[in-house]
């Protein structure tokens, strides 16, 4: 794109500083609009397993619920509490957005197609989504109120919990595919298993990984069953319960975006992000994307399936299977995928 601008007559610094603003728009505008597009889709999945219709007025089908709920909450009132310290309150949810929206900057949607290409994207997301929890903790603190308080305490345990196992997940997906370009682990996964299979799922050792991958951003997201920041029996909405308009909103779209990131991500480390499901030629007719899409879109309908479904946990459960289940069981599979590519691939 860089040089499209350039043979425009621009110099190499103006192109590639269009490009690159060019190529955020790309990624978020359809990003906020694909947040939008599936709260409606995740409230239809949860009318549908409670045999209910869900949206369907406003728009063909319900379609414009979103935008219409949208709407209701820009023309209302941001209401700052009195005793909340005001700057911390209102940088808290755009702290929380603008985090969920960094992390797509080195998403692979294609062969290539990808914001920044970098050598170390891997570590770059592992960085970025470790900072998400600075939005939910500014807001516990800033309101000044007991139930966003204990709600950001417990965010903070929860996802400091998990992100210890999804560490050592991502480093056995590092050790198999030998680096961290996300591009690159995307490439390493095609004829993976028996050069029919892309995706390093169907590896029998990377198959646990996945299954722990998965729960683990369930909690990192706080979805449910993992949703004890938001737990509406015991800290009415956690620490969102002091926001109101906008502020309200910013948080929802944050929260959203983080679980497409997770799904996202779920799709490029274990099921071989825009290749096919198998490495068979006529598959590879379609569009890298459209794979890429549908896998991401499996994932949500999944996130969505274990929300209508799993009741919440306790949060000493929740605590016990982060560090006493999946920590040891990662770091053993760490020590086993690392054996075997001793033994197969170096010796």
């Amino acid at each position: 794109m860089t040089a499209f601008f350039q043979s425009l007559g621009m110099t190499y610094d103006w192109a590639w500083f269009v490009a690159t603003i060019c190529g955020i728009l790309l990624i978020a505008l359809p990003l906020m609009l694909a947040v939008a597009m599936i709260i409606y889709v995740d409230r239809k999945i949860w009318a549908a397993m409670a045999l209910r219709r869900g949206p369907n007025v406003v728009g063909p089908f319900g379609l414009l619920q979103s935008f219409a709920d949208g709407l209701k909450v820009f023309l209302q009132e941001t209401i700052v509490p009195s005793a909340a310290n005001k700057g911390i309150f209102l940088i808290a949810p755009v702290v929380t957005f603008t985090i969920a929206l960094m992390a797509w900057a080195v998403i692979p949607f294609n062969s290539g197609a990808m914001l920044a290409d970098i050598n170390v994207g891997l570590l770059y997301i592992l960085a970025i989504s470790s900072l998400g929890v600075y939005g939910t903790i500014m807001a516990g603190w800033a309101s000044n109120s007991k139930y966003p308080f204990f709600s950001a305490m417990r965010a903070s345990a929860q996802m400091i919990s998990y992100e210890v196992s999804i560490g050592f997940i991502i480093i056995c997906v590092v050790l198999w595919s030998g680096t961290f370009n996300m591009n690159d682990i995307v490439k390493a996964q095609q004829g993976h298993v028996f050069g029919i299979f892309n995706g390093f799922v169907f590896n029998p050792l990377l198959f646990p990984m996945w299954v722990m991958f998965l729960i683990s951003s369930l909690a990192e997201t706080q979805r449910a069953p993992f949703d004890l920041t938001e737990a509406e029996s015991e800290l009415v909405a956690g620490y969102q319960t002091e926001y109101s308009s906008m502020a309200f909103a910013a948080y929802w779209l944050g929260e959203y975006a983080n679980v497409l990131l997770m799904c996202a991500l779920n799709t490029t480390l274990f099921f071989g992000g825009w290749l096919p499901p198998l490495d068979w030629a006529p598959l590879y007719l379609v569009p890298g994307f459209i794979w890429f899409l549908l896998k991401v879109f499996f994932f949500f309908f999944v996130f969505s399936w274990v929300k209508a479904t799993v009741p919440r946990y306790r949060y000493d459960q929740l605590m016990r299977l982060g560090w006493k289940v999946f920590l040891p069981v990662s770091l053993l599979f760490v020590v086993l995928v690392s054996g075997y590519l001793m033994l197969t691939r170096y010796s």
